[in-house]
Formats: C-alpha cells, sequence, structure tokens
C-alpha cells in the first residue's frame, strides 16, 4: 500500500467514542416518518396489515398473460438479494421524500415502485449505504426513467473501492465496482461525506462513518477484500457503511440501515450519541447476521437490543433466518417480518 493511501485509511478508522457527543447534532423531531421497502429478499403476499404497516399483496402489479381467460395475471412485487426504501418524512404540514440504496438489479426496484403506484420523480435525493453491488444495482434503473440533473447522491468517498470475495477453495470473485464516472455521467449530483450529514431541513440524518464500540461486532471475515492499489487486503470494516436516522417526536429515533456492516448495535449506539436521543423507537433494514461467520454475534446482538426495547424491529435482506428467529422470539412484540413493498409509518406521540 502506498504511503498516502495507508495515510488516508488510518485517518479515516473508526475509533472508540465513550461519552457524549463533543457536538451533538440537532436533529429536528418529525411528525411522521414512512418507510416504504422497494427491493428486499423476501416477498410474501399473504402478510396482513395493522396499525402502522401496510403490506403489497397480489394486486399490487397486473400484467399481460395469455395463459388466462382474462389475458392477464396479479404480478405482485419482486424480491431479491438487495435493499431499496423510499423515506419520507412530514413536518410541520410539509413532507420530503429520499431514496435510501436501490436494490440489487436495474430493474426490481423501479419496478416495484411502479406497482406501488409510487413516482420516484418526487425524491429529493438519493443516499447509499455503502458501495456493495446489492445496492446499488437500481441506479442505472433510475437514470433511465427519470430525469436525474443535479439530482443529489450523498455516500462514503470509500464506495468506489475495487472489492472481492476470495473463498478458500473457490474461484475469486471481483464484486461490480460503482463507477463516479458514469454516475457523474448520468446528472447525479455526488456528495462524498466521511462525517454527519443533515438532510430535508435538518429532519434526517445520515450517520457517515460508524464508530466500531462493541465487544462483538468485527465486521466481514478475511474472504472480503479490497484494493489497496498495490495488493488485495482483508477489508473487514466496510468503512463506507452508513445508515439513515430520524427522530419521531416523543417517541425516539428511527434507524435505517442497508447492510449494517458497522454492526447494528454499534449503529444505535453511535445514532444516539451523535443525536443525544436514547430511546430507540423502530430499527429496520439489514442487519448482517447470516451465515457461519456471522452467527455467533446474534446472541449478544439480540441481547443488546432486547435492552434497546425498540417498539419495531424489521430485520430484513441480510440479516439471515437463525437471527429472525432469534428476535421474533425474544422480541416478540416488536419484531414484524419484512417483505418487499411493505410500508411502515411511524407517528408523533399525540
Amino acid at each position: 500500500m502506498c504511503d498516502t493511501a495507508d495515510g488516508e485509511a488510518q485517518a479515516s478508522m473508526p475509533r472508540p467514542a465513550p461519552g457524549a457527543a463533543v457536538d451533538p447534532v440537532a436533529l429536528e423531531p418529525v411528525d411522521e416518518v414512512e418507510i416504504v421497502t422497494l427491493v428486499d429478499n423476501v416477498y410474501d403476499a399473504l402478510l396482513g396489515d395493522d396499525e402502522r404497516t401496510r403490506r403489497a399483496g397480489f394486486g399490487a402489479g397486473v400484467v399481460t398473460a395469455p395463459q388466462f381467460e382474462e389475458g392477464r395475471t396479479f404480478a405482485g412485487m419482486i424480491a431479491e438479494h438487495g435493499f431499496s426504501a423510499l423515506v419520507t418524512v412530514r413536518r410541520a404540514g410539509r413532507s420530503a421524500t429520499l431514496l435510501f440504496d436501490t436494490g440489487l438489479s436495474p430493474d426490481a426496484m423501479v419496478t416495484n415502485a411502479a406497482r406501488l403506484g409510487i413516482d420516484l420523480g418526487d425524491i429529493q435525493g438519493v443516499v447509499l449505504s455503502h458501495g456493495h453491488f446489492d445496492h446499488a444495482g437500481g441506479l442505472s434503473g433510475l437514470a433511465g426513467r427519470r430525469g436525474v440533473r443535479s439530482l443529489p447522491m450523498v455516500l462514503h468517498p470509500l464506495v468506489w473501492t475495487r472489492r472481492r470475495l476470495a473463498v478458500p477453495g473457490r474461484e475469486v470473485e471481483e464484486l461490480p465496482t460503482l463507477s463516479r464516472r458514469a454516475l457523474d455521467g448520468e446528472g447525479f449530483e455526488v456528495i462524498e461525506r466521511r462525517e454527519p450529514s443533515l438532510l430535508l431541513d435538518g429532519s434526517v440524518l445520515i450517520t457517515g462513518e460508524v464508530d466500531r464500540t462493541t465487544e462483538f461486532e468485527h465486521g466481514m471475515p478475511p474472504p472480503h477484500q479490497a484494493w489497496t492499489g498495490s495488493g488485495w487486503e482483508h477489508d473487514p470494516l466496510v468503512l463506507d457503511d452508513q445508515a439513515l436516522v430520524v427522530n419521531v417526536r416523543g417517541r425516539g429515533l428511527v434507524v435505517l440501515t442497508g447492510c449494517g456492516h458497522s454492526g447494528a448495535v454499534n449503529i444505535v449506539r453511535h445514532a444516539r450519541r451523535l443525536t443525544g436521543v436514547d430511546r430507540l423507537h423502530a430499527l429496520v433494514g439489514g442487519f448482517h447476521l447470516g451465515g457461519p461467520a456471522f452467527e455467533p454475534v446474534i446472541p449478544p446482538t439480540v441481547a443488546a437490543l432486547t435492552e434497546l426495547a425498540p417498539s419495531l424491529v424489521v430485520p430484513g435482506h441480510c440479516t439471515g433466518w437463525r437471527a429472525q428467529h432469534a428476535l421474533a422470539a425474544t422480541l416478540p412484540d416488536a419484531w414484524v417480518q419484512g417483505s418487499s413493498g411493505t410500508a411502515y409509518r411511524l407517528t408523533a406521540a399525540a
């Protein structure tokens, strides 16, 4: 690794940060936040609604199908190994919307949005949780479906990192790498930030790099590697990983993760420290607890989340079935099954 790259890596390393933030972020409380999962690994048309959850059933989308007498059939929603969510905040009679991640394929996110009757032309900006391809694949579909001239896109400067999986006994697989040149050419206004960002008039916080303060969330195993400029090295931290945070008035923080490579508990701790808001109201998104490398992290994660006592937990995408079962059993009143096309509406206390 060259001296410049080494110095940059050292400067960007998260550091343990006990105590209150020196410069707390003034995150404005909102009256309501709605999170619509446009893409997730699962789609279940038989899940029911409740007072804060609205599901997309079989009727979400009708497609031509000559095998049926009517010449059409119900399409439902697309599920794939990826994640994308639409976040709308409402405060003082006004609303604004961000797109958080875009899924795996060019078509799934825009197709699901169309089947839900969502106009992606109304979004005020795009946020990428990190540079992995299963969160950025839908950008080409977005660019192809709407004018994106000067549409802001907030991301960490390390999303451009080349990465690969070098699993022993298997062929090395290099992962698709985001192209800054291509995004500039498509008209996105790319905003690189390591530090926290406030968006939508201070109603939404993007965490930037997350402090790693737990003893058990160690990140990716050795096969996950990054190109340093002179060779491949283990990339455990995925430093570009960041989350989205909203403060619902009188309820507490709503935290949205992409993969949660920083660690779900690290992310929540970081959000609490940055904002000075202790109460966790909801945690939604990928917790990255699937597979043998991460299953030992499940018990301490579940224990820490139980102590935080959120009202809503929606583990999605890369969380894994063992963690889903553990969270459902331990937090039965908070846990909700995720599914493509589901909307979660969280409102302020009366």
